[in-house]
Parts: structure tokens; C-alpha cells; sequence
């Protein structure tokens, strides 16, 4: 399945802008088209993936040869980023530097492409990968690896491209706009969503380098994606934020949006953003509507092909009564097939429905309420199932705190303690322990709150509760 329409990229000025670079759509056709000539004959093709025109123009020749892309994070370390190069078979390495072998893979030591589509030639002549298709996976993503290594997570151009389309119907998403963002580009926020959609759509893409309120304001998209690190510190910025008013949509994703910034976002830019759910497993599933309704605290109805249910620890499947919480399970055709390498598909249910390990609450009209992940904020504690983000949630209302994170500490009496992590100023725990009282059932309250000076979060903005797990302070 062709996920790129060409003539939608020609004869548009300044198509793509990353930086302080910019590429019509008929420039980044002909770089694109001589980088999937210069790869022919190689199946699975690794890039050192930047926030550059490099990266976009390789994605592009990649998808045009129905190679398979690797998108490795920049700031890699030398172990993610060998794992990730053999154990996805990567058989070229496209970055700054020119192309070149991957130790590991086929032996191409007369290969001197040029990473960036803008010199250089194939020597060996030129050819085709004969088993491209729908199922040929378009991407090899690899999660955070919060729990061992990264897995692979081979995600096809069918995948893609129903995800996309599902999207670009939810969101009114059309090649009138002008898509704003400065998330990485490898991940399926900043990369499938944020350079794929748009070359799909056939809309200008503004690349900020860095998502800077500064840079969000300056872009004048009518479309702009964030995750919630980058919409705080927006609407710290309070003519940033005004700035925005011009917009259509504001979309936030990739970890939950604190409710006081749904609200001051809505202040400040005239409109309430758009919050949406997915996995790298499952590209985007869940969404509000552009022109619907958008509620903060839910991540909206499922997309056009998509269904969702939720299970208990033993596989009961649970009611969507808006208040049950449960592990949620979904399946539609984004979803992938299984890890790269995987004997099995573990992670699915017998009958077929992805387990995301994911915690959830459905009420009856279809809205989904994400509470977290279930090895890190589905709490035990003397005998009550307790959502952390329901905790989270209420300690961001307090006026003096910032940031909040919640997990379940091992307690001998109650199986685990409710303990908050807070970045605050002027209070004190135990008020914060009271105020949360207020609010929820006391058997919710934090037993323990540490104030601390940040808390620590990955590269889309995710907090690590694993390394609060092991904090010793």
C-alpha cells in the first residue's frame, strides 16, 4: 500500500520546514527519489533520526522504495544503539555521516551513498525489493525498554495508512493546513503523526527544531501537536499562548494532560485541545474530535475501525461504566502484528485483542479515562484497587504544585503505600496528604509525599516511574 502520494508534495513552496531550513515539495521529491535509488536492493535501511530535513528526506526515499526504515534516537548510547541496529537487521546506516555498513549485516564495503539524498551514488547498479506489500513493515520502531531492552515493533504501510486516515477524518485534517511541531523523530508522535501525516495529507509541515512556546508562536500553523511538557510551558507563557488563537486545533498526546493545563490552554488560545491515546503497538486508536466534544482527564472514542474493551487481572471482561477501571484491550487495523523476532503473540488475547497494559475506565458513551500503565499505577493497597493518575490529578489542582507523580511503594500492612513525588513550593506534605483527602476517598490518600526538584521524564515527556521506584532519597 502506497502510504505517499507524490503529486501531493509537487509544486508546493516551502512543503517542509525543520529549523531554519526549508524544502518545496518538488526538491524533496527529487532528494527522496535519488536516496531510494542509491538503497535499491537493501531491505532494511537505519537513520540517525535527527530533527533535520536528513531525517525527512530519507524517511521520504525510504517509504518511495518500500524499504524498511529504523529510526535510531540520536541521543542513543552506545548499547540501545547497537541492540537496536542487530536486532533489526539494519543493513545500511543513513545520518550526517555518508551511508555506510552496519556491522552485522550483508557486506556493502563499496557502498559511499550520501545520507542525505544530496550526493553520492550507488555502485552496483540499480533494483527494486521485490516483496514490498502491505504487510512489508514501513517502520521498525523500538519502545522505551523501561523493563529490558527495547523491542522491535514492525509497523506496516496498511497500519499506517488506516491510522492516518482515521485521523485526518477525526481531525478535519486537510492539505489546507499548516502542521506545527517539535517532537522527536522516532517516535510515533513526532514521526508517524508528525512528518508521515503530513506528507500523506499533502499539508505544510513546520518542524521547530525545538518545541519552544517561542517557536509554537512564530510558526503560524494552523495545526499543532505537543505532548503535555510542551503545552505547560506554553501556557507559562501567556502571550506564546495567545498567539495561538489563530490555530484550529490543538492536539495533545503521548502522556496524560494535567486538567489545570487543559484549562488554562483553553483560556489563553480560545479553545479546549484535543486529547488523543495510542501506543507504539498500535499507532493512535483513541481520540476527541475536532468537532466534538473534548473533556479534560479523557482521551476521546475510539477511531473509525477501532474497538476497545476492558479486562480484569483474570481475563473477565469488565462493564464500561465510566468508574470501573481495567486492563484495556484493543484491536483494529493499526494495530501490529507482534515484536520483531517474537515467537509467540503473548501479548494478545486468544481471540485476538492487543493487550496494552494500560489501565482504563470507559463510561457508557465510548469516552475512555486512561489511569496509567498497570505495573506502575494500578496501586493495591489494603485491599482497594487505586488509578495514580486519579491521585495525580487531584495534587495538580492544588495551586502550589506543579508536577505530580504517583506509584505504589511496597508496605508490609497494606501490600503497597499511595506515595507522591511533587515538585512544588510553599507547602508542605502532610497538607498535601490532607488536601488529597478532601477530594477522594481516604483510603486514596498519599501515605507519603516527597517534595522534589523535578521529576524525571524521557525524551516525549513520559515521567520514569521505574526510576522513582528505585529512588533512594
Amino acid at each position: 500500500m502506497a502510504l505517499l502520494n507524490p503529486t501531493r508534495l509537487t509544486g508546493r513552496p516551502a512543503a517542509v520546514t525543520v529549523g531554519d531550513q526549508s524544502m518545496s515539495g518538488d526538491d524533496l521529491l527529487e532528494a527522496a527519489t535519488a536516496v531510494a535509488r542509491q538503497i535499491a536492493g537493501a531491505d532494511t535501511v537505519a537513520v540517525d533520526a535527527t530533527a533535520s530535513l536528513d531525517t525527512v528526506v530519507a524517511l521520504t526515499g525510504c517509504l518511495l522504495a518500500g524499504t524498511t526504515l529504523v529510526p535510531v534516537p540520536p541521543d542513543a548510547g552506545p548499547v540501545e544503539r547497537g541492540h537496536i541496529l542487530r536486532d533489526s537487521g539494519a543493513q545500511l546506516l543513513l545520518g550526517p555521516d555518508p551511508t555506510r555498513p552496519v556491522g552485522g549485516g550483508p557486506d556493502r564495503g563499496d557502498s559511499d551513498l550520501a545520507g542525505s539524498g544530496q550526493g553520492g551514488s550507488a555502485r552496483g547498479g540499480p533494483g527494486q525489493r521485490l516483496a514490498v506489500g502491505p504487510d512489508t513493515p514501513a517502520l521498525i520502531l523500538y519502545t522505551s525498554g523501561t523493563t529490558g531492552a527495547p523491542k522491535g515493533v514492525p509497523v506496516t504501510s496498511a497500519n499506517i495508512a488506516a491510522d492516518l486516515d482515521a485521523l485526518a477524518e477525526a481531525w478535519a485534517w486537510t492539505p489546507d493546513d499548516t502542521l506545527v511541531h517539535g517532537l522527536p523523530l522516532f517516535h510515533v508522535h513526532g514521526l508517524v503523526l508528525g512528518v508521515i501525516g503530513a506528507l500523506r495529507v499533502g499539508c505544510r509541515l513546520v518542524h521547530t527544531g525545538r518545541p519552544t512556546p517561542g517557536a509554537y508562536a512564530a510558526a503560524g500553523g494552523t495545526l499543532y501537536f505537543g505532548v503535555p511538557t510542551i503545552w505547560s510551558r506554553i501556557c507559562a507563557d501567556r502571550p506564546s499562548a495567545r498567539a495561538l488563537r489563530a490555530a484550529r486545533l490543538l492536539v495533545s498526546g503521548s502522556a496524560a494532560l494535567p486538567a489545570p493545563v487543559f484549562h488554562t490552554l483553553a483560556e489563553l488560545t480560545g479553545q479546549a485541545p484535543v486529547e488523543r491515546y495510542g501506543m507504539t503497538e498500535t499507532l493512535i486508536t483513541v481520540s476527541s474530535r475536532a468537532a466534538g466534544e473534548r473533556r479534560p482527564g479523557w482521551v476521546g472514542t475510539p477511531l473509525a475501525g477501532v474497538h476497545t474493551r476492558l479486562a480484569s487481572e483474570d481475563g473477565e471482561q469488565l462493564p464500561a461504566d465510566g468508574e470501573t477501571i481495567g486492563e484495556l484491550q484493543v484491536r483494529g487495523p493499526m494495530v501490529f502484528d507482534g515484536y520483531l523476532g517474537a515467537a509467540g503473540r503473548g501479548d494478545f488475547t486468544p481471540d485476538g485483542w492487543f493487550r496494552t497494559g494500560d489501565v482504563a475506565a470507559i463510561d457508557r458513551g465510548g469516552w475512555h479515562r486512561i489511569v496509567g500503565r498497570a505495573s506502575t499505577d494500578l496501586i493495591k493497597s489494603g485491599g482497594y484497587r487505586i488509578g495514580a493518575g486519579e491521585v495525580e490529578n487531584v495534587l495538580l489542582t492544588h495551586p502550589a504544585v506543579r508536577e505530580a507523580a504517583v506509584i505504589g511503594a511496597p508496605d508490609a500492612d497494606l501490600g503497597q503505600r499511595v506515595v507522591a513525588y511533587v515538585v512544588a513550593e510553599g507547602v508542605s506534605p502532610q497538607s498535601l496528604i490532607d488536601f488529597v483527602a478532601t477530594e477522594l476517598s481516604t483510603h486514596k490518600r498519599p501515605r507519603e509525599v516527597r517534595i522534589v526538584d523535578d521529576l524525571p521524564r524521557n525524551a516525549m515527556g513520559k515521567v520514569q516511574k521505574k526510576l522513582l521506584h528505585d529512588d533512594r532519597r
